[in-house]
């Protein structure tokens, strides 16, 4: 195992994270937006809330927590990385506001199926995991420069 390995472990994690909170900001911005793309038929549809899908690099979980637990050599992982992108198939949220110029023939107006306070949530989630490894990395740091003072 590399003595950087913690260190690339941390920085995919913040790499991932920060993702996801640019994700979550776009959800945010297009909470309103009820013209975000075109469909098949050529008819406006509201945002669509995106989702980010993490993974582990490499091995999953399970095969270390098996060598773990039989003793073996035990190997760090490798981090984590961004799968994909998906889009929430939710429905979208209907509201009566016949003025809106987006409004159908009975005055529903179909608005994006984001939640502003879910995303409110994720976003403090997504912080705090940001500020979790950034501490990490700062705690590896200040051992490998504590590890290079004892050469002096």
């Amino acid at each position: 195992m590399s003595i950087f390995q913690s260190l690339n472990t941390s920085a995919s994690a913040l790499t991932a994270q920060r993702l996801r909170m640019d994700v979550i900001s776009s959800n945010i911005a297009n909470a309103e937006a009820t013209r975000a793309t075109v469909n098949e038929n050529g008819e406006y549809e509201p945002y669509r809330r995106k989702m980010v899908v993490l993974e582990t690099k490499g091995q999953p979980f399970s095969t270390f927590l098996n060598r773990a637990s039989n003793l073996h050599n035990n190997h760090a992982g490798n981090g984590v990385r961004v799968s994909e992108i998906s889009e929430d198939e939710e429905p979208f949220q209907l509201v009566y506001n016949p003025n809106h110029p987006d409004a159908g023939p009975d005055g529903y107006v179909e608005l994006p199926n984001v939640d502003p306070l879910k995303e409110m949530v994720d976003l403090m989630s997504s912080t705090r995991s940001y500020e979790a490894n950034v501490t990490a990395m700062n705690a590896t740091k200040s051992m490998l420069l504590k590890a290079l003072e004892i050469g002096k």
